[in-house]
């Protein structure tokens, strides 16, 4: 962050100072975690359902925070917001909408700051990641880790913006309308990427046409062409082509098979571990990139960060070079994994929809290909609403049609019903673990996906760390058929 008092903090957010001058100068980084508090810092003290962020108030001033920004008198100098006496939940809200405040003042101080912020139903976090390595040659560029996408993690990851920060990149998400207005608020961005409109949340949402209306609130936030704004919009998805109409900025387009977008994959080839090469061809040029990542589905992520690189001034041969070398910059998305006994694991278990499970299937058969077996485990995939039945169904119906040889569901019985004979149904990690101990074979391919709340990460990992001696051979008929009536899985349900 740039350096503040702790007075000037005050103002920005609307508190009042406690226990302080308000001379305290706050030159370190802003962190809800008071275990990454450093000298200089600003504590920001969150309630929490399990813990209270106020209760380490003193510890992180002890360890060289300036300050506490707070809901509460706390026992160190601090900035309160809020209304005294407030519940923690009142509490909660006040300390949050001050850290946006925060953010929105630093940005104001940051005249010269490159803002792009990205949005889509899957694919955001990817896609962000690769924008960020496009443009960190181009500048000192700051992104957030992860998935840092919502009302904290937005703010908190502007904050780490300074005066010799270039280029600012903001994965933006929704559980509503408006959430992405708001966001686009605190930091306003003049290049907008839209990457997809899916089925994501639509429990929440109610139809992928509202997703859509939330989805292009970034194009609308935009300036507009006169005064720099950009909107990059995916050609191949009809809902994010639609958005141009809804923004005054200058729109840019990217595809993979739209022969008029600006930006387009040609060419586009998938070797036999699933990684695609193409040629990238631009209004300056064209150059052929050989992607690490795995996934067909890489290829528009790629051009959507390579649209971004253009419109800030990387050249085509220079976005090649980079995307080309780019290997996943965040944890459990297709990270894929050659164990010492011959099993490719496929980790792809951060999160989970429709649109993303078809993703992960197809990397899967290409990578399993002809010869080798390849096995989908899967858990359920969450705030898809009235649809979850049938939209888990498809999923299983896909990995048929696509060979998939086995499929254990995790919890997920839905995805059996589109599946059929074949499939397992375990209870949880430690069972569909024990299953795979049991039948995994030298060459086999496994997929592990779920959305984030069923936990698949720890069934990754424990098929990393603990690679056992395959079994006996599987009877025959197990081989080409597995079913679970009296079997381990059977048993479990």
């Amino acid at each position: 962050m740039i350096p503040m008092t702790l007075a000037e903090v005050a103002e920005a957010v609307g508190g009042r100072l406690h226990r302080a001058s308000g001379a305290e100068p706050v030159t370190g980084s802003v962190e809800f975690d008071s275990r990454a508090v450093g000298p200089g810092g600003l504590f920001v003290a969150l309630p929490g359902e399990r813990v209270d962020g106020h209760d380490f108030a003193a510890s992180a001033h002890t360890a060289g925070a300036a300050g506490v920004l707070a809901g509460r008198p706390v026992d160190a100098p601090a900035v309160l917001v809020g209304e005294p006496g407030a519940d923690s939940e009142l509490q909660f809200a006040a300390v949050l909408a001050a850290l946006s405040r925060l953010a929105a003042e630093v940005v104001g101080r940051l005249p010269g700051i490159e803002i792009v912020g990205l949005t889509g139903s899957s694919g955001k976090t990817s896609t962000k990641d690769l924008v960020a390595a496009v443009l960190a040659p181009l500048g000192d560029t700051v992104a957030p880790p992860g998935s840092f996408n919502n009302e904290l993690g937005h703010p908190w990851t502007v904050l780490r913006a300074d005066r010799r920060t270039r280029n600012l990149v903001l994965e933006l998400s929704a559980r509503g309308r408006g959430h992405i207005a708001a966001l686009c608020a605190v930091a306003p961005p003049r290049i907008g990427l839209v990457l997809n409109v899916g089925t994501a949340h639509v429990g929440e949402f109610g139809s992928p046409e509202a997703v859509a209306v939330a989805k292009g609130e970034l194009v609308e936030a935009l300036p507009a062409a006169e005064a720099g704004g950009v909107a990059v919009l995916n050609a191949d998805d009809p809902r994010v082509a639609a958005m141009a109409a809804r923004t005054s900025a200058r729109v840019v387009t990217f595809s993979e098979s739209d022969v008029r977008a600006d930006v387009r994959a040609t060419d586009v080839q998938l070797d036999a571990t699933g990684r695609a090469s193409f040629r990238l061809v631009t209004p300056r040029g064209a150059a052929r990139v050989a992607l690490r990542l795995v996934g067909a589905h890489q290829v528009s992520n790629v051009l959507a960060a390579a649209t971004v690189g253009l419109e800030l001034g990387a050249e085509p041969e220079h976005l090649a070079e980079v995307l080309s070398a780019a290997a996943p910059a965040s944890r459990w998305r297709m990270e894929v994994t050659d164990r010492a006994d011959g099993v490719t694991v496929i980790n792809d278990a951060y999160n989970a929809n429709p649109e993303s499970m078809r993703a992960g299937l197809e990397a899967l058969a290409a990578i399993s290909g002809s010869t080798r077996r390849a096995w989908a485990v899967l858990g359920g995939m969450a705030e898809l609403g009235d649809t979850a039945p049938e939209a888990h169904a498809g999923v299983g119906r896909l990995a048929a049609r696509l060979g998939v040889r086995h499929l254990v569901a995790v919890g997920a019985a839905d995805y059996r019903a589109g599946y059929g004979e074949g499939s397992m149904l375990v209870p949880d990690v430690a069972a569909a673990l024990e299953v795979l101990h049991e039948r995994l074979r030298p060459g086999d391919v496994v997929l592990v996906k779920a959305s984030r709340a069923a936990g698949l990460e720890r069934l990754a990992a424990g098929l990393l760390a603990d690679v056992r001696p395959p079994a006996d051979p599987l009877p025959a008929a197990d081989k080409t058929q597995m079913t679970t009536a009296g079997g381990p899985a059977e048993a479990a349900r």
